[in-house]
């Protein structure tokens, strides 16, 4: 059975990814990765080294966990073009940790024959815990017709699709009065704190779109 394709025509703004579950996190996993990527630095594979640095354990590289959420996005959206992939990491994994990976289609636009969509991801430890953020762009056939048009040879279909995004939903409900609108008015007049996103820890620039692939696939187990 050829592989699900997806298509423009078919994605809404707020659309959830199905999240991917990762197996825990072990230490041959980490000593494979290493030989695969080339990345033998001690922290990650030695433990004796890693206690004299001052870490509890090895822990495992930034980049395999981005590999994970690579393999979300590009399972996610086959028949597509990755365009951009950046990633923020948040938080050390440990052996023993199981990485939960999700994400969500934030931005959705079209001009000219061209289409494109835009996830916020993100990946949680076994606790909940944020470990890693990031954002995606995917170019993408209007839909199974413009598929076939552009490999015949012929013209995209056009149609014009003003930029739709999550946080053009949020302004517009705040500014309607929301609920979270009442919420931190009445937490600023009783001095209360409102709950927001977890800081970043550490922002890094992700790798080009080839090797996010390839960092995808050393990642599957």
């Amino acid at each position: 059975m050829p592989a699900r394709k997806l298509y423009f025509e078919g994605i809404r703004v707020g659309d959830e990814l199905p999240a991917l579950a990762k197996a825990p996190i072990d230490r041959v996993q980490l000593s494979r990765y290493a030989g695969a990527s080339g990345d033998f630095n001690p922290v990650h594979v030695d433990e004796v080294y890693a206690k004299s640095v001052g870490m509890p354990s090895v822990y495992a590289p930034g980049m395999l966990v981005m590999g994970m959420l690579g393999q979300l996005i590009s399972d996610w959206a086959r028949g597509g073009q990755l365009r951009r992939y950046n990633v923020r990491f948040i938080k050390m994994v440990w052996p023993g940790d199981t990485v939960v990976c999700k994400g969500r289609v934030s931005d959705r636009h079209g001009e000219g024959g061209r289409y494109f969509v835009e996830v916020e991801l993100w990946a949680e430890n076994q606790r909940g815990e944020l470990v890693m953020k990031g954002n995606s762009a995917i170019q993408l056939f209007y839909s199974l017709e413009d598929e076939n048009r552009q490999r015949a040879g012929q013209s995209p279909i056009v149609v014009e699709v003003p930029r739709e995004s999550l946080l053009q939903a949020s302004a517009a409900q705040t500014s309607d009065g929301s609920e979270e609108d009442d919420e931190r008015r009445s937490a600023s007049m009783s001095g209360k704190k409102t709950t927001g996103s977890k800081p970043a820890a550490k922002l890094a620039t992700a790798p080009a779109a080839s090797q996010a692939s390839a960092a995808a696939k050393k990642a599957k187990k």
